[in-house]
């Protein structure tokens, strides 16, 4: 079945463009909408305008980044439903932010979903690579922000994952009552990315730990509609008001068949993802984060792997007159088509003048000049990430992220009876049903039922002459960062409101929704 797929998308200029309607079958039980985000850890995100200084925050920056799509790396390659025009999904999360040590050499302190670190030949990396330091050694520090002692999750890995959920905790196979409980279960292999978790660690929670049980959580509320159909195209926004952060975007791919791989790229309206800081430290910032090349590899054997390829840049605008300003590149190493897959990348944090057009040129770490290279950093996308700074180079270098640490942080979602029926979750409850149940001839049923009322919907519109106006952002996605509309807005806000089981952090006074 996989081969004659694949013969049809041969030559065809645009996979994602021909909408394949597949059997429910090779489907995985869960919405296109719910599975693309960049949130996998969101307690990354949170904590990216803790520093005052403008270069330790490109390296949060930088640490979210590389964990954005942790998905991929914990979970399989998969194909989620198709969305549907006017389909929306919203959720959030209530996550403990990393903290940083006043020494900013060293790593962040993660509270949240932690496993041991990979052994060295799990995952290929740098031969040059340092030895890490032992976990003892950054066990306990003291946070900038919160002012209390924390310790490190890594090193009280005590109990397992798999226990029954109660409420005032969620666990990467259970969830809270305000989970869809059953649904998460299932799914968590998917959605949630633990089937490679580390056998010699388990996960833990940030209430474990004596020291974070009164701590409050930071709330972070996800708003993404299906705002066109042909092209497919997605508009996102996720905000944290506590932290006065937002994360925004399109998404669009495009895709094609190149030898035995599916090369996906970034489409037309896909400029990236944006993180904007509106007050705080960095207020005014936004970092503009492109989208690599992915390769989804092993199709001829039916055992899926993404390798990625040329650059992600990242760059910093706005913010206070006179800089710095900093720019990243994150140059992934091609990989060979012999043998197995390194996952290998080298980048560098440069200076650039605002204004001038000379460092868009730069796509490649060869392409910086020495003078304006502020930092360096490589390692495996895969597991360990370490960086140093260039002034000194013969300092050491310091962990920027250790991936094989880290699983995808779940998210929270409002029970089925409260949702919309445009809803993701709620307008295939009937395909996710029948596929858990495995009764794949009526869960085709009920997919191809939702695919002929969306042409239905079309054909009316088209029979009306109206034009299809997406409810939750603008129409305009030219600039490639949506605006919310005043109903988008309103939905924001009641996510923000949703009541869970932990204590929250405060909002700032004057921080509105964008």
């Amino acid at each position: 079945m996989i081969v004659q797929l694949v013969k049809k998308c041969l030559g065809v200029k645009d996979i994602a463009s021909m909408r394949l309607s597949l059997p429910a079958s090779l489907l995985e039980p869960i919405p296109n909408l719910e599975y693309w985000h960049y949130l996998d850890r969101p307690d990354l995100f949170a904590a990216i305008n803790d520093s005052d200084d403008p270069f330790e925050r490109m390296l949060a920056v930088l640490r979210f980044t590389f964990s954005k799509d942790l998905k991929f790396i914990r979970g399989k390659v998969c194909k989620p439903y198709n969305s549907v025009l006017g389909e929306h999904f919203r959720s959030h999360w209530d996550v403990l932010p990393v903290s940083y040590p006043s020494d900013p050499t060293q790593p962040p302190i993660q509270h949240l979903y932690l496993s041991e670190a990979a052994a060295r030949s799990s995952y290929s990396a740098l031969s040059a690579l340092s030895p890490r330091k032992a976990i003892s050694e950054t066990a306990s520090m003291r946070s900038g922000r919160s002012g209390i002692s924390t310790v490190s999750g890594l090193s009280l890995l005590s109990k397992g994952y798999s226990t029954p959920a109660t409420p005032g905790r969620s666990t990467p196979a259970t969830s809270p009552d305000l989970f869809e409980a059953e649904l998460d279960a299932q799914m968590s292999n998917l959605s949630l990315g633990n089937i490679n978790a580390s056998k010699s660690g388990d996960l833990i929670e940030g209430e474990e730990i004596p020291a974070l049980a009164d701590r409050p959580r930071v709330r972070i509320a996800y708003l993404t509609e299906q705002v066109s159909h042909h092209p497919p195209v997605s508009a996102f926004t996720a905000y944290c008001p506590s932290r006065q952060l937002e994360l925004s975007g399109i998404d669009q791919i495009s895709a094609k068949v190149s030898g035995t791989t599916i090369r996906v790229t970034p489409g037309n309206f896909n400029k990236g993802a944006f993180v904007r800081i509106k007050g705080g430290y960095g207020a005014g910032e936004t970092y503009q984060i492109t989208h690599p090349i992915a390769s989804v590899n092993g199709i001829l054997r039916g055992s899926f792997y993404v390798t990625v390829s040329e650059s992600t840049i990242v760059t910093c605008t706005g913010g206070p007159e006179g800089g710095p300003y900093y720019r990243a590149i994150i140059e992934y190493k091609e990989e060979s088509w012999l043998g197995r897959a390194h996952f290998l990348c080298e980048g560098v944090i440069h200076t650039y003048t605002p204004g001038s057009r000379e460092h868009e040129e730069w796509t490649k770490v060869k392409h910086v000049p020495r003078s304006r290279i502020v930092a360096v950093f490589d390692g495996s996308w895969k597991h360990l990430i370490r960086w140093k700074r260039a002034i000194d180079p013969d300092s050491s270098y310091a962990t920027l992220l250790d991936i094989s640490t880290l699983h995808v942080i779940p998210k929270a979602v409002r029970a089925l009876e409260k949702q919309l029926p445009d809803e993701s979750r709620k307008l295939w409850e009937n395909v996710t049903n029948k596929l858990m149940a495995k009764e794949y001839s009526d869960a085709t049923k009920h997919k191809l039922a939702i695919e002929q009322k969306q042409r239905d919907d079309a054909a009316e519109r088209k029979r009306k002459g109206q034009m299809f106006v997406p409810k939750y952002f603008e129409p305009d996605l030219d600039s490639g960062i949506p605006t919310l509309t005043e109903e988008g807005r309103k939905a924001l806000e009641e996510e923000l409101k949703e009541e869970g089981p932990y204590p929250l952090e405060s909002v700032v006074d004057g921080v509105e929704t964008p």
